[in-house]
């Protein structure tokens, strides 16, 4: 059993303690409700720029001593960004966990930012960029967000592009700092075997300095989707992306979805796993997968193979995608989904680190956190009713179609 407490303090900060006996680790996360959709376009990308800098020092530390600290315990100390938020956590044994917890609450609240850092990181940004235009998956990716969500900053990479990072300046970093990363954005999150009120002391302490205030920003509503694209690229495979619209976060079909999404591709049992990999050769990669956000959803196959066989790899996630609206799925196809998905969710819980970033996630997004049991029931409950309601209501799109590869 764990013991996950919520507290809200004075300054707007949220704080989430969940007490996991038997582990040796404690993993402590801050989420932060501002992500790449919520960027003015002038300055797209310095969410990411942003989550970069903060690793570069303190007032008191410098990066060396940041990442010193956390090597010398044994620890792992990171970052991501998203559409919709930001994240930044620490995990080290728990006879260190005051460390990390003093770590995060000093690069949270008294980054650097300084002017000679923002050149330096924007190099740095540069070659990520440059690597991930060396990775053609990656470029169909975000070309097919692009095609989905055109002309809106969903369809945007969270990484921004060169042109906008060459262009961002130092006070642009420091503006969006002071101005998105107050308590009331912000959620600190622990998972570990320590008693709550010793980690709501530790936070309390080292989390003082964070700003009060704060709101997510206001987001604007998607637009139609794009028609699709087919990039020459001199590339060993051509990489399809195809799909649409989804569901939003809190859409309360989502459970269906994921069942249906794990019968399609989501799986070594999948449709497209056994059909077009395992029974034809045709790929070693192929997949579905769906993604949320406040108010939409993406749901997308994907397959990467040599280029004469990409007609017929395309043809063959077009007819499953068509057999899936049009036939359903089993009884039996079903009964693993809900199986797979119940038992890897109670899986993947033994880690705090898991535990942790669920926790900050659902808070940062949603407000709340579904209780385990709640979640696992959920699944549990999709029945052959919700799963054809849910494909004919979400399932039924033109699907766009992003290609990466030889086009001759």
């Amino acid at each position: 059993m764990t013991d996950l407490r919520i507290t809200q303090l004075d300054s707007g900060l949220t704080v989430a303690t969940e007490r996991v006996p038997g582990t040796l680790s404690v993993a402590t996360g801050v989420w932060v409700g501002v992500g790449s959709r919520d960027e003015p376009d002038e300055v797209s990308g310095v969410s990411h720029f942003l989550e970069h800098l903060l690793f570069k020092g303190t007032a008191t530390r410098t990066a060396q001593d940041l990442s010193r600290g956390v090597d010398r315990r044994g620890g792992d100390f990171n970052a991501f960004t998203s559409k919709e938020y930001t994240a930044y956590y620490c995990r080290l044994p728990a006879r260190h966990a005051s460390f990390g917890i003093e770590l995060l609450g000093d690069v949270l609240t008294r980054p650097a930012l300084r002017d000679a850092d923002v050149h330096a990181e924007r190099q740095v940004i540069l070659e990520e960029l440059a690597m991930d235009d060396d990775s053609p998956d990656d470029v169909a990716h975000r070309a097919f967000a692009a095609e989905l969500f055109p002309g809106h900053a969903l369809g945007r990479d969270p990484a921004g592009d060169r042109a906008h990072v060459q262009a961002i300046t130092p006070d642009n970093v420091r503006e969006f700092f002071e101005r998105h990363y107050r308590a009331n954005t912000m959620v600190v999150a622990a998972a570990g075997p320590m008693e709550h009120d010793e980690l709501l002391a530790l936070i309390q302490e080292h989390f003082s300095g964070v700003a009060p205030g704060g709101s997510v920003p206001e987001r604007a509503q998607p637009g139609p989707v794009g028609g699709g694209l087919a990039i020459d690229d001199d590339s060993e495979q051509v990489h399809i992306v195809m799909g649409g619209r989804a569901l939003p976060r809190t859409d309360p079909r989502r459970e269906a979805l994921d069942v249906v999404n794990h019968v399609l591709g989501g799986g070594l049992s999948s449709r497209l796993f056994e059909e077009i990999r395992e029974r034809r050769g045709l790929a070693y990669a192929v997949y579905s997968g769906v993604s949320a956000y406040a108010d939409a959803g993406v749901f997308q196959l994907y397959a990467g193979t040599q280029p004469e066989h990409a007609d017929e790899v395309q043809g063959l996630l077009l007819h499953e995608l068509t057999r899936l609206a049009t036939d359903g799925i089993t009884d039996e196809e079903l009964d693993i989904a809900v199986g797979y998905l119940t038992g890897a969710f109670e899986l993947g819980l033994e880690d705090t680190g898991a535990r942790m970033g669920r926790t900050a996630g659902q808070l940062i997004t949603t407000g709340k956190v579904r209780p385990i049991d709640e979640q696992v029931a959920r699944w549990a409950a999709v029945d052959q009713d919700a799963v054809r309601g849910v494909i004919t209501d979400v399932l039924t799109f033109d699907p766009v179609v992003v290609t990466v590869g030889p086009t001759e």
